[in-house]
């Protein structure tokens, strides 16, 4: 399964933080195409082993890995909206978004005076680790991610950042890698065999709120938070029956 990795330049005039971010987020993998391979007797039986893992996986409480490897064993290749705002959550997608939240209120303040101004950080590689959420780390792996939206500078030096989480992944088993010694080629054979798709994941959650206080002399920045307005979930997983 890919991890998405990295980025591109930007160019030309663009909003804050947008240097850096890709203008589209896919990476399709370098797997055979769909159904181009005859299906052999192991690849069936690897199949309907690896069909009584996601009802394991779900017993287990990593509901999102489960649904991942359910939808690629269904073979529909349909996309898969995964919940973003679970996904946000994780602490090493947060830190990625924090960071360049901060990147935003920095220099929306170098501007030298209170206003509105877009921002939009590109498509941009985050990596999801084992110990940071074994669940998302199995969903995933890894993803590109891109927030976009609007920094309000006020006269006080406070800032206060509306905007929007997206999240998107080319899913796929890629040859040649592997974990806890599982080779990832056969089943990235499921696909090229037909008996099973690669899909792309997404989702986004809108309506985010990142706040920060004036910035006091001998102070780098004053009291922040980063919640989503008040409101229903904007994602959630797709049911499938």
């Amino acid at each position: 399964m890919g991890t998405d990795p990295g980025t591109d330049a930007g160019a030309g005039a663009v909003p804050l933080g947008r240097e850096g971010g890709r203008s589209t987020p896919g990476q399709p993998g370098d797997n055979a195409p769909h159904g181009s391979l005859p299906a052999r007797p192991r690849d069936r039986v690897l199949r309907a082993a690896a069909l009584a893992v996601p009802p394991l996986w779900t017993a287990l409480g990593v509901r999102h890995a489960a649904g991942t490897l359910r939808h690629y064993l269904r073979g529909a290749g349909r996309p898969y909206r995964v919940d973003a705002r679970a996904l946000l959550a994780v602490p090493a997608v947060r830190a990625e978004v924090d960071r360049r939240l901060a990147q935003w209120r920095e220099g929306a303040r170098a501007l030298g005076e209170p206003g509105a101004y877009a921002a939009d950080s590109g498509w941009r590689g985050v990596l999801i680790t084992r110990r940071g959420s074994a669940d998302w780390w199995l969903a995933l792996r890894g993803a590109q991610y891109r927030i976009s939206g609007t920094v309000r500078v006020h006269a006080d030096g406070s800032v206060v950042t509306d905007y929007r989480f997206q999240v998107h992944k080319s899913w796929n088993f890629d040859h040649g890698e592997s974990e806890f010694g599982i080779p990832f080629t056969p089943f990235a054979r499921l696909h090229e065999t037909g008996l099973a798709q690669e899909f792309t994941a997404v989702g986004e959650v809108d309506g985010l709120v990142d706040a920060a206080g004036p910035v006091s002399p001998g102070d780098a920045e004053g009291p922040r938070e980063s919640c989503p307005r008040e409101g229903p979930p904007v994602e959630t997983p797709v049911r499938e029956g």
